[in-house]
C-alpha cells in the first residue's frame, strides 16, 4: 500500500480569493493550445536575443491567466525576452466568475483540481512541441494554485528551472524529488505556506542537495506577488521584486 503524502502547504486560505485588481494595457493574446485557452505573450524583437528560445510556462492563481493582474505579469516576463504561455486550466471559469451569495468555493476548487490534472499534461506536451523539444529553454512558475504544477515540473527534465510564489497544497515528496533549480517567493504571513512548512521545505531541499533560492518578504501576505496593493509601498516593492527575481532566476539558467 502506498504511503500517504505528507502535506507541506495548506490547500485553502481566504487570501487566495482576495487582493487588489490592477490596471494596465495587456499586449498578449489568447490562443487555444491542446484544446485549452492559453494566454500567449511574446517578446518584442528588441527584447529577444539570438540564443536559445526561452519559454516560461505560467501556472496562475485561481483568477486564471486571463485576469488582468496575471496578464500584466506575463507581459512583464515577455518584456524580458521570454515567450510566455499561461494555461487556463479553469476552462473559462475562474474564481472571479463567482460572486453569488453562498458560493462554495472549496467545492469549486476541488472540481477544478481534477480538471487541471487531466488537461495540463497534454498542454505541456503541446507547448514543448510548439517551441521545440530540444533547442528551447523552458522554465515554469506557479502562483498559489499553480505552485504544485511548477514544482512537479522541477522534478522532471522538461524545464531548466522553476519558481513558485505563496504556493498551496504542496507535498514533501515534491521537494524530495526535485531535480532542477527552484526559487521560492514567500510572504512573512501566509496561511498556506506557513513558517513551519517553509522551514521544512528548506530542510528537505538541503537534504537532497537541491539548488534553490528563497525570497522572503515582510509586511505582505499570501497573494502579494499577484494581487498586492500597488498603493502600498511595501506591497508594491515586494510584488515587483518577486517578479524581477523570478525572471532573473530563469534567465540565469536559460543561456
Amino acid at each position: 500500500m502506498a504511503s500517504e503524502k505528507v502535506i507541506i502547504s495548506h490547500p485553502y486560505c481566504k487570501d487566495c480569493i482576495g487582493g487588489i485588481k490592477h490596471t494596465g494595457d495587456p499586449v498578449g493574446r489568447t490562443e487555444t493550445i491542446a484544446d485549452v485557452p492559453t494566454y500567449v505573450s511574446d517578446p518584442s524583437s528588441e527584447a529577444a536575443d539570438n540564443g536559445p528560445k526561452k519559454v516560461v510556462m505560467f501556472f496562475s492563481d485561481v483568477y486564471g491567466p486571463l485576469y488582468i493582474n496575471n496578464k500584466l505579469l506575463q507581459d512583464y516576463f515577455a518584456s524580458r525576452g521570454f515567450h510566455v504561455v499561461g494555461i487556463d486550466y479553469f476552462m473559462g471559469d475562474p474564481i472571479s466568475n463567482h460572486n453569488e451569495p453562498g458560493f462554495k468555493w472549496e467545492e469549486w476548487l476541488d472540481a477544478k483540481r481534477k480538471l487541471s490534472a487531466e488537461i495540463t499534461p497534454k498542454w505541456i506536451q503541446a507547448i514543448r512541441e510548439r517551441y521545440g523539444m530540444s533547442d528551447a529553454k523552458y522554465s515554469a512558475v506557479g502562483y498559489c494554485y499553480g505552485g504544485p504544477f511548477a514544482l512537479d515540473l522541477a522534478g522532471t527534465e522538461d524545464v531548466v528551472a522553476a519558481a513558485f510564489a505563496h504556493p498551496g497544497l504542496l507535498t514533501e515528496d515534491q521537494f524530495q524529488n526535485i531535480k532542477k533549480p527552484l526559487l521560492m517567493s514567500c510572504a512573512e504571513s501566509d496561511f498556506t505556506f506557513t513558517n513551519e512548512f517553509r522551514r521544512r521545505a528548506e530542510d528537505i531541499l538541503a537534504e537532497v542537495k537541491a539548488q534553490y533560492f528563497m525570497q522572503l518578504f515582510c509586511r505582505v501576505q499570501h497573494g502579494f506577488a499577484v494581487r498586492g496593493n500597488m498603493e502600498n509601498p511595501d506591497e508594491r516593492w515586494a510584488k515587483e521584486e518577486s517578479a524581477r527575481g523570478i525572471i532573473d532566476w530563469f534567465e540565469r539558467f536559460s543561456v
